[in-house]
């Protein structure tokens, strides 16, 4: 039986109609769990939540000032985008720094996940690129950092087959995980992510515990402290390039700023910074549902963060978020559950960190 609470109900005519169990983590940068729901032990696949962590070696090694990557850029190595054309063009635009193009991308094709601009491509006659791919940022990153390993090397050989774990560049990406999260990935489950690269399974501990190094700079060797600090600075500025339209990322942090640094991950992951907290938090939805991944989250910025009355307001559409059928008409909404609520409010209030 699984040991799981219910973060997060669906409710309709009255009624729950879906429960989503999960499991959560609040850790400081010191290791500490100020607060936790459910299993927080269990390695589990955070998939895109870590992509600021995998970010951290573009910034670290100096290739991005090599190539004079913008704060643009650097907001869209940490992306998981709706493929909209300016996130496109972004990629695009990486790529011609380190003399490469889309061809060198090895995270593959698909439609643009908005829909209006899969639409505008298929009514121009175009096919999707490899720039579409919602991770054409974190592999135009990639690529960046390795033409600049590259040195006096032909870049595009020696980034040929870079999605192996055994490659040079996917070395240096689980160096940084492992040096954030203090998680040993030789030891780790790990599979193959849907853009090609290594997966590593991490406790939602370690995880909560490397957002909250990533948010503080405690921790982390210091080009580390420095690069997540800069990452976290561009994707404040450019949380568009981070998500897309109507997207809750994009939406949660245009409303903070940099109050909050948050990524979704697929199969119900969320990973986010709470840096004037120091804090660093972690979460997983057992079933893998992302709409119930947006509410726990937003659910714990309410009970985390003091927030004026836009930043509420921003904040109370995704939790709770009404749930519309296709006529437009409020069916229902989703909703997180007066425990979890309740709990993590309590906790607040308990350890004097938190608004409560």
């Amino acid at each position: 039986m699984n040991s799981n609470p219910v973060l997060v109900q669906a409710w309709r005519g009255g009624v729950v109609e879906s429960r989503h169990r999960g499991s959560c983590a609040v850790l400081d940068a010191d290791s500490s769990v100020l607060w936790s729901v459910g299993d927080i032990y269990t390695p589990v696949f955070p998939r895109s939540a870590v992509k600021l962590l995998q970010a951290l070696p573009l910034v670290a090694s100096g290739a991005a000032d090599a190539l004079g990557l913008d704060d643009a850029a650097l907001a869209l190595a940490c992306a998981s985008h709706g493929g909209e054309e300016v996130h496109a063009a972004t990629a695009a635009a990486m790529l011609r720094r380190a003399g490469l193009d889309d061809t060198a991308l090895e995270c593959g094709a698909h439609w643009p996940y908005f829909e209006p601009a899969a639409r505008a491509l298929a009514a121009a006659g175009r096919l999707p690129c490899p720039l579409h791919n919602n991770c054409s940022g974190k592999h135009a990153g990639f690529l960046c950092l390795g033409a600049h390993l590259a040195g006096d090397r032909d870049a595009r050989g020696f980034v040929a087959g870079y999605v192996r774990r055994e490659h040079p560049l996917m070395r240096e990406i689980e160096h940084a995980l492992q040096a954030a999260t203090g998680w040993d990935l030789a030891r780790a489950p790990c599979g193959t992510d849907g853009c090609s690269i290594p997966a590593h399974a991490i406790p939602l501990r370690q995880l909560a515990l490397a957002f909250a190094r990533a948010g503080s700079g405690v921790g982390l060797p210091p080009g580390m402290a420095g690069a997540a600090r800069r990452l976290r600075q561009a994707i404040a500025k450019h949380p568009f390039l981070v998500a897309g339209s109507e997207r809750a990322d994009t939406l949660l942090m245009q409303a903070l700023g940099e109050r909050l640094c948050c990524k979704v991950g697929a199969e119900g992951m969320y990973c986010a910074a709470l840096p004037e907290l120091g804090l660093g938090l972690a979460l997983k939805m057992d079933d893998g549902a992302a709409r119930a991944a947006e509410v726990a989250l937003a659910a714990l910025v309410q009970a985390l963060l003091e927030l004026d009355a836009p930043q509420a307001a921003a904040v109370a559409a995704w939790s709770p978020r009404p749930l519309v059928n296709w006529k437009g008409l409020d069916v229902g909404a989703l909703r997180a559950a007066d425990t979890f609520k309740a709990a993590a409010r309590a906790a607040g209030r308990n350890m004097g960190r938190f608004a409560g």
